[in-house]
């Protein structure tokens, strides 16, 4: 798939001149922090860049006009074990380019990623690999006017700004849904980490919902936590969720960290898994490869998403695309040992 792409200039003082209706020098003055600008002024000027999405070019002198051998990769999370996969791949991926990662993290918050992609940005990097199709107003103009190579990765459901290499989570989330009904799962719980701010595990949920409601089944409870994944907060919500819900007879986790710590906590607690409960989880971790119950998961195609965006930033893509490329991979179920079998 692709679309036509626009040819843009990258941004310049005078643009920001323009826009605020001072002149150039002043708006160096006001992006430089230095001189004597009024406050009003430095607002007017400050919010017209951001408006317009100028980022200042940090790189003197001789080197202004050019660009540094940098590939800005920004990530929600370095804790969360989905990302250094991505991060390995996009490196292998860069070595014989030339091009060299440098990684910013966001913590799922859309105001740190507006101060990381500036940061950044300023540099002049040869291309941006950035997390999600959700940004702010600010990180958009930002990102549409680089004038360089943006790959947005990990999430196919949503308007791209450039290029974009993932998956669909709403349709990972009905594919769950449908293996789970199959199975004869009927009163089924949703766990899920980092909600709402995780886009993409609130779009799993979303296909999730989707999925039961034509086998008209409701989602039976949900148990959120707004802080990261780990073993002992997925043993922790599994419980919470199952005093309060004895009669469950799945669990679907957001991720397989805390899906793993559910299943831990099953067996301790001598629950049969998976005839009197199931469980599943997400991201397909090889980390919980040596547990003696394998956790039923879902490939998240994370290698190859890595590879796939370094290739168009080192424009090396199959398709000989230089940008506007989208690339969509298909997941695939893992049953583990934690779904009945048919």
């Amino acid at each position: 798939m692709s679309r036509p792409i626009e040819t843009r200039r990258p941004l310049t003082l005078r643009d920001v001149s323009e826009a605020s209706g001072v002149s150039e020098m002043t708006v160096s003055r006001v992006l430089r922090n230095r001189g004597d600008v009024s406050d009003a002024t430095r607002e007017k000027v400050l919010q017209a860049a951001k408006a317009l999405g100028y980022v200042p070019n940090k790189i003197a002198g001789a080197l202004a006009s050019q660009r540094v051998n940098l590939v800005a990769v920004i990530i929600p999370s370095l804790s969360n074990l989905v990302f250094p996969k991505v991060l390995s791949s996009v490196s292998d991926e860069l070595e014989d380019t030339g091009l060299q990662p440098v990684v910013g993290v966001t913590n799922y918050s859309p105001e740190k990623e507006e101060q990381v992609l500036y940061e950044m940005l300023s540099w002049r990097p040869s291309g941006v690999i950035i997390a999600g199709v959700e940004h702010t107003p600010a990180s958009r103009a930002m990102l549409q006017n680089a004038g360089i190579p943006v790959v947005e990765i990990m999430d196919v459901d949503g308007e791209g700004i450039d290029s974009v290499v993932g998956i669909s989570h709403r349709r990972a989330g009905l594919h769950m849904a449908e293996a789970i009904i199959a199975a004869g799962y009927r009163k089924i719980g949703f766990l899920g980490t980092k909600m709402p701010e995780d886009h993409r595990a609130r779009k799993r949920l979303e296909g999730f919902k989707e999925g039961l409601a034509k086998a008209g089944i409701e989602l039976a409870d949900t148990e959120f936590y707004a802080g990261g994944s780990a073993l002992a907060k997925g043993r922790e919500m599994t419980e919470t969720m199952l005093k309060r819900s004895p009669d469950l007879d799945f669990l679907y986790y957001s991720n397989d960290m805390i899906g793993a710590g559910g299943l831990l906590w099953c067996l301790d607690n001598g629950i049969d898994v998976p005839n009197k409960m199931g469980l599943a989880g997400f991201n397909g971790l090889e980390l919980l490869d040596g547990l003696s119950v394998r956790l039923a998961t879902m490939n998240a195609c994370r290698a190859e998403i890595g590879r796939k965006a370094a290739r168009i930033i080192s424009g090396r893509s199959q398709s000989g695309m230089i940008g506007g490329e989208v690339i969509e991979l298909e997941p695939t179920l893992d049953p583990g040992d934690t779904i009945r079998k048919r």
